[in-house]
């Protein structure tokens, strides 16, 4: 196995490099207004077409958690954990389908705006600072953290900080140049994330297939996957007994078998692509046949994602537990996607590097303008300078980015949040699953029941949270023990129980609705503040029938075939 980069890996890299940065270049001398106005600036307005918005939801979305994190689970569960790729896909169907409409018919811009649209400025300027808090120390920091802890391991495990700054620096300059830029050069990332990364996952396979004596046949290598580790072939994971083993019992912890498609996989996924400044931002500037068509053609992609982000996992399982990654021994799964990164050939190499690169750039750009976009226009705008013009709003918003990604990398250069000690993707999943349930359930509500109130909305934050933190803290079990008519908490490994976290939130979610549905019914039957929806305005046009049913076509495969 080689960790050294060879002329050709590098010249890749700076190819991939100047290629972004001269797109990008190119794209803001293009539109010299995206300096002064902000909403060209925060959302390209009307001018992504629907391939950049598909492209830009994916490159935002796939980054290290992906490539490292789900891959580590990937090596750890095995297919189970595609679950969140492929449940994403049918929720960009309800989102493209029901909620874009709302969105852009009451020019909804930041999701902070749509709480003081919806509710009052309360709820919204709470909200802001959760997301706020959110964006920059669970998803900046972990996505800096496993974007360099994998290029490092690649260069030879002796230039973490380094990588880190890097990956900060590259998303800094190309988020300055608002989010045309951001959108444009997501459809370069993207490209190069799904070459590169179908690049890998095709020598990983590979290379199965030539430690099993099987020559260089990728297909073989599958086979040989399905062979020698069906257990990691199942989509669905059995409630464990009581003494069954504790490898089963921790699969199951991260992902609740039937269960968590009653209770969080839906919760993560309505919330994260309808809910999130970070995602819905690329659709909110265009109009809605190109946001619905951009949002679907996101949708199909995901479907392919596992292929890139999951399969090179399960393959680093089948090399480790044959003796053919023995660095791995008592390490951290999170290193199952690097370490078979280590056998490819030089020139392929740099081209995975590139892979990751982007998929770590993309995300940092587009959470650092989301960061940007919400405390420019939903804090400073309307609560610390109320009279600044278009300007030095951009300005504030250029220094929020910089000033962002310098407390991502201070609360990363040592791990203080201990993201490797939890596994990069559960700790992401983990962590914004305590805030999730409330948002969901204040923005389902005030979307389709005209009765939800402000008042309503307050008590959704409140009770959201601290559900969560009552059943994720062991103090449900604590009160109720182990075993109860609502939910199972298993031993952890650790000398405790633990309720899987996916069924947390979907408990933090009923006790929510259930708390915000009394609290409105105190108030007026229909709220002043309530959508108005016209008819016709869910309509969708034929296109855009065709592009859901071969969705659920090939998802209804996928679930038929690993069941």
């Amino acid at each position: 196995m080689n960790h050294q980069l060879e002329f050709r890996d590098g010249l890749i890299f700076v190819i991939y490099f100047i290629v972004v940065a001269s797109y990008g270049y190119w794209v803001y001398r293009r539109k010299k207004k995206a300096t002064t106005d902000t909403k060209d600036f925060f959302l390209a307005e009307g001018s992504l077409t629907w391939w950049a918005i598909g492209a830009s939801l994916i490159a935002s979305n796939i980054s290290a958690e992906q490539f490292i994190g789900m891959s580590g689970d990937g090596f750890f569960a095995g297919i189970a954990v595609a679950a969140y790729e492929w449940i994403a896909a049918l929720a960009l169907i309800i989102i493209a389908v029901w909620f874009m409409p709302i969105y852009l018919k009451n020019k909804i811009y930041t999701m902070p705006q749509f709480l003081t649209t919806r509710y009052n400025g309360t709820v919204a300027l709470i909200m802001a600072v959760f997301w706020l808090f959110l964006y920059v120390f669970v998803n900046l920091t972990s996505i800096l953290y496993l974007g360099a802890l994998a290029i490092n391991g690649l260069l030879g495990g002796e230039y973490l900080h380094v990588v880190m700054i890097a990956l900060a620096l590259f998303a800094v300059i190309i988020t300055l140049g608002g989010m045309k830029v951001i959108g444009y050069t997501d459809v370069i990332q993207v490209a190069v994330l799904i070459i590169g990364g179908l690049a890998t996952t095709y020598m990983a396979l590979t290379l199965v297939s030539e430690k099993f004596g099987l020559g260089k046949d990728a297909l073989a290598g599958f086979k040989m996957l399905m062979k020698d580790a069906p257990d990691h072939f199942h989509m669905i994971f059995k409630k464990p007994a009581p003494g069954a083993p504790q490898l089963d019992v921790s699969k199951y912890l991260i992902l609740p078998g039937v269960t968590m498609y009653f209770a969080g996989q839906w919760i993560v996924n309505l919330n994260y692509w309808g809910c999130n400044q970070y995602i819905t931002q690329r659709a909110l500037g265009a109009n809605l046949q190109t946001a619905r068509t951009g949002i679907l053609f996101a949708g199909l992609l995901k479907l392919m994602m596992p292929v890139i982000v999951m399969l090179p996992g399960i393959a680093a399982y089948v090399l480790y537990k044959n003796g053919h990654l023995p660095q791995l021994a008592n390490g951290s799964k999170d290193g199952a996607y690097s370490a078979v990164l280590g056998f490819l050939p030089n020139g392929l190499k740099g081209l995975s590097i590139a892979a990751l690169t982007a998929a770590i750039v993309a995300s940092l750009a587009g959470k650092a303008n989301s960061i940007s976009t919400i405390f420019t226009l939903d804090v400073y705008k309307k609560y610390l300078n109320k009279e600044a013009g278009e300007a030095k709003l951009v300005w504030v918003g250029r220094a929020t980015i910089i000033i962002a990604m310098v407390v991502g990398i201070l609360f990363t250069w040592s791990d203080l949040l201990g993201i490797g000690g939890e596994g990069g993707f559960t700790f992401i999943q983990k962590y914004t699953g305590f805030i999730s349930p409330g948002i969901f359930a204040m923005f389902i509500l005030g979307m389709f029941w005209k009765r939800t109130s402000g008042a309503a909305a307050i008590v959704g934050i409140l009770v959201g949270f601290l559900a969560s933190v009552f059943f994720n803290n062991h103090m449900a079990i604590s009160m109720f023990g182990t075993e109860t008519w609502f939910y199972t908490a298993f031993p952890n490994g650790k000398g405790g129980y633990e309720i899987p976290f996916l069924v947390c939130m979907g408990l933090s979610f009923l006790f929510t609705v259930i708390s915000m549905v009394l609290v409105s019914l105190a108030g007026p039957a229909v709220n002043p503040k309530a959508f108005v929806f016209e008819k016709g305005m869910f309509r969708v046009k034929p296109a855009t029938v065709v592009m859901i049913v071969i969705t659920l076509l090939l998802l209804s495969a996928l679930y038929v075939r690993f069941w």
